[in-house]
């Protein structure tokens, strides 16, 4: 679906040290259906990258994850015996709490107001960066990536959902949590019911499986995702068309009022719409730039660590953390982030 070459993936080899000279760490980026991990060396070679299936437990659900961790963590230690990690980053999906190390509330694992970060710290026997995995993402992208050398970013990950994670200053934005669910923000007030029980949210009409789902329902024919929607749109077929162009118009207008809020310099797109490419990407810009006037207009770029960014970016807290620059009372570095790990 895209034009634009593929970002390099985490690598194991030795040559290649991505993360810099640092303290050895582990790094379990926990998704809905996978959980992506490593263990990085104090080189900075990301060793051991997997992905493994996440568990559900609906007895206990921080239970499961945590449990499959530390088996994951004895796992690298018998795998890499001389690699001795002295923290652990732990990032999750759903409303997170970074600086209480507390996983909100995930409907997709099943839990409310769960101490991850203790439980985690228990069970491994190692301090724990806690976060978000867009948000760890984010990071990724701000200090390895493709906003690397920027101060003012939003980075958007478009796939089933659509989520954010917003850089101002160098820093990332929090709010306890809340900061960064664009895909839940109000773009259509007339528009369809979202599984988070508001309306018209840009979620609804602007993430892969919207465009999926509103194109199989207008159409009658059942498309098993985004990329054939726009395959349809480029061959002509007018129902994929609308469907594609209502995308695009949605993601344009949740990105207006943010841009003139924030001012970002770049907005880095990621997930599986990104590889659209210029398909995506240019009638976006377009359509945005058209609703600015004296604003600062931000580039559109494709995110550059692709699936890779959410591990890397919990392997970067977690060093963080072992140098003492993150600040475990506030959830957040105790100065602004450096662009390069390795300086």
């Amino acid at each position: 679906m895209s034009d634009t070459p593929a970002a390099a993936p985490a690598s194991d080899d030795p040559r290649d040290p991505l993360l810099g000279t640092g303290a050895a760490v582990l790094a379990f980026d926990v998704g809905g259906t996978d959980t992506k991990s490593a263990i990085v060396d104090e080189s900075g070679r990301v060793l051991g990258v997997r992905r493994t299936p996440t568990p559900h437990d609906e007895a206990d659900p921080a239970g499961a994850i945590v449990a499959h961790i530390t088996s994951l963590a004895a796992e690298y230690r018998e795998d890499f015996p001389d690699v001795s990690p002295v923290a652990a980053g732990l990032s999750v999906p759903g409303l997170v709490d970074e600086a209480r190390g507390i996983g909100l509330f995930a409907s997709n694992l099943g839990w409310h107001d769960a101490p991850l970060r203790d439980l985690a710290e228990h069970a491994l026997g190692l301090p724990v960066a806690f976060g978000h995995d867009v948000r760890s993402a984010g990071d990724a992208e701000h200090r390895l990536g493709a906003a690397r050398g920027a101060d003012d970013v939003v980075v958007l990950a478009i796939g089933t959902g659509i989520a954010s994670a917003i850089i101002a200053g160098g820093r990332p934005i929090t709010a306890g949590g809340y900061a960064g669910e664009l895909g839940h923000a109000l773009i259509w007030p007339e528009g369809e019911l979202c599984a988070c029980g508001a309306v018209g949210c840009l979620e609804t009409i602007a993430s892969a499986g919207a465009i999926a789902r509103r194109y199989s329902e207008r159409s009658g024919r059942k498309t098993p995702g985004a990329r054939e929607v726009l395959d349809a749109s480029k061959a002509g077929d007018i129902v994929a068309e609308r469907v594609w162009d209502d995308a695009v118009e949605a993601l344009a207008r949740a990105l207006a009022p943010l841009v003139a809020i924030l001012g970002p310099e770049l907005v880095v797109i990621g997930g599986g719409l990104a590889e659209a490419g210029r398909d995506l990407f240019e009638p976006v810009q377009h359509r945005l730039d058209a609703l600015l006037s004296f604003h600062r207009r931000p580039r559109l770029v494709k995110a550059a660590l692709g699936d890779d960014a959410g591990v890397l970016g919990t392997a970067l807290r977690a060093r963080d953390l072992a140098a003492g620059r993150l600040d475990r009372a506030h959830g957040a570095d105790v100065h602004a982030v450096e662009s390069d790990p390795a300086s």
